[in-house]
């Protein structure tokens, strides 16, 4: 178990090594495994990059993100600029059915709304605009519509762990409520826990996934 300070010098490490971040402008602190940044930085994107960086180190509990987007003037950009780069990119998106999502922007703040059927369409819109230029801030507010059945997504889920799965994947249970998926039983490995879970997730119309499974080695 890493104490306070073993966390706060990784977590520094890590924002040192991560190219997109100017690591001297964000301080680290760290009290009971919860992490928290503050500072100031030049886009929403070095922001989202931080982030990520402080949760990837191994055992920290949760990150609190008190950082500041200062745009420098060379960045800042009207609301109607943004959105219209934000409309283009995300038209410009194969992967998104056409005007399937809304766009928003106040203060350089970027809301998405509307409806797809798959979780990583919802993820790819919010990737393409979080790096605009004059970006402050993105919420992704798009919903997963379900295109198919309780039992037909259910059906799917287990298919795919059948497939992909190096041992028994009957050990897994899986239950559908909706567009809500919860994985419960007994996973042999962290990969195999994590193949149940990218299983769930890449299944139509799933809006959330609970992993309630315990590893038995």
């Amino acid at each position: 178990m890493k104490n306070d300070s073993q966390l706060q010098q990784e977590v520094m490490a890590e924002l040192k090594w991560e190219a997109a971040v100017h690591a001297t402008h964000i301080g680290v602190e760290v009290k009971d495994g919860i992490v928290t940044l503050a500072g100031d930085v030049g886009s929403f994107a070095e922001k989202w990059d931080a982030e990520q960086a402080a949760q990837r180190v191994h055992g920290v509990r949760a990150v609190a993100v008190e950082m500041t987007v200062r745009l420098p003037e060379s960045g800042q950009r009207t609301d109607a600029d943004i959105a219209q780069s934000a409309r283009n990119i995300l038209d410009w998106t194969s992967s998104l059915p056409a005007d399937a999502v809304k766009i928003r922007v106040e203060s350089g703040w970027i809301t998405l709304s509307g409806d797809v059927e798959w979780q990583y369409q919802r993820e790819a819109a919010a990737d393409r605009v979080r790096h605009l230029l004059g970006v402050t801030g993105v919420s992704n507010q798009i919903a997963i519509h379900p295109a198919l059945s309780p039992g037909v997504i259910k059906a799917d889920i287990e298919a795919a762990m059948k497939r992909r799965a190096t041992s028994d994947a009957r050990t897994i249970g899986v239950e559908v409520k909706g567009a809500d998926v919860t994985l419960t039983g007994a996973a042999h490995s962290t990969a195999e826990r994590d193949l149940a879970t990218r299983a769930a997730w890449g299944s139509a119309g799933v809006r959330n996934v609970l992993d309630l499974m315990h590893l038995v080695y």
